[in-house]
């Protein structure tokens, strides 16, 4: 069953919608929705289970990609741009290959739709040792948190999905369900054959992750034949982050063709 997703808009044009990594959320995405929305209309979502957006049991990239379709239809945009990265990038590209008529263009960040060996279980685990009612402020969590999770940048990305609730710290992600749905997100749905792509797609990669390296674009071009690569110097799996500028001005010359 769809969820109604929660959307932050902004800008004028075209429909473009982003779709954020394990973790994340519209907020992380602000920065670039505010550049890309001097050219387009951009819709940047939080995914089920991320963000604002409703909590639910089931977290499979199916039941994503069915919220991001039914958010298209619900507001008429198809075809649309669909920016994708990671998880998000998974999930705009089932929906490009089980509804094509829905997307015009796709980028996808940082990913390739294939399974990947590593898990996100050890950082779920982290949050879930962390006793919320006992923390007084934001830097108690960090500290309970540095022991299992020392990389700065980690722990500070992590962090944005606390919230204050009725005056205490909650987590806005539902560790719960991530947890249950962790194979599946570190896979990608078996699709008949002819599941095919054929409109314009940019698989965008950082130079310093393995995540969409040389070996993945024959996966990718099985599914996209029209697929075109990029990779941003300087940049890990957190592209748009780590190297924005560079990111933005591949994305905005592929986008504006």
């Amino acid at each position: 069953m769809a969820v109604r997703l929660h959307g932050v808009e902004t800008g004028e044009g075209p429909p473009l919608l982003i779709l954020h990594g394990l973790f994340g959320s519209a907020r992380n995405w602000g920065g670039a929705a505010r550049r890309l929305g001097e050219r387009w209309r951009v819709h940047a979502l939080d995914l089920r289970n991320h963000g604002a957006s409703p909590w639910h049991s089931a977290m499979a990239y199916e039941d994503i990609a069915g919220d991001v379709q039914a958010y298209i239809q619900e507001r008429s945009l198809a075809p649309c741009l669909i920016l994708g990265h990671s998880m998000g990038g998974k999930a705009a590209m089932l929906l490009s290959l089980q509804s094509p008529a829905l997307v015009e263009r796709l980028v996808v960040v940082d990913i390739a739709p294939v399974v990947y060996g590593h898990s996100h279980l050890p950082l779920i685990e982290a949050m879930r040792s962390v006793d919320l009612g006992a923390a007084a402020r934001r830097a108690d969590v960090d500290a309970a948190l540095r022991e299992r999770i020392p990389d700065d940048a980690m722990r500070l990305f992590l962090l944005q999905n606390l919230a204050t609730r009725d005056g205490r710290l909650v987590w806005r992600i539902n560790l719960e369900a991530l947890a249950a749905g962790m194979d599946r997100l570190l896979g990608f749905p078996e699709l008949a054959a002819e599941a095919i792509f054929e409109q314009p797609a940019l698989f965008v990669a950082g130079e310093l992750s393995d995540y969409l390296g040389v070996q993945r674009r024959p996966a990718v071009l099985r599914r996209f034949p029209a697929a075109r690569f990029a990779v941003i110097p300087g940049a890990g799996h957190w592209v748009h982050a780590e190297q924005p500028d560079a990111f933005l001005r591949v994305v905005e010359s592929f986008l504006g063709e």
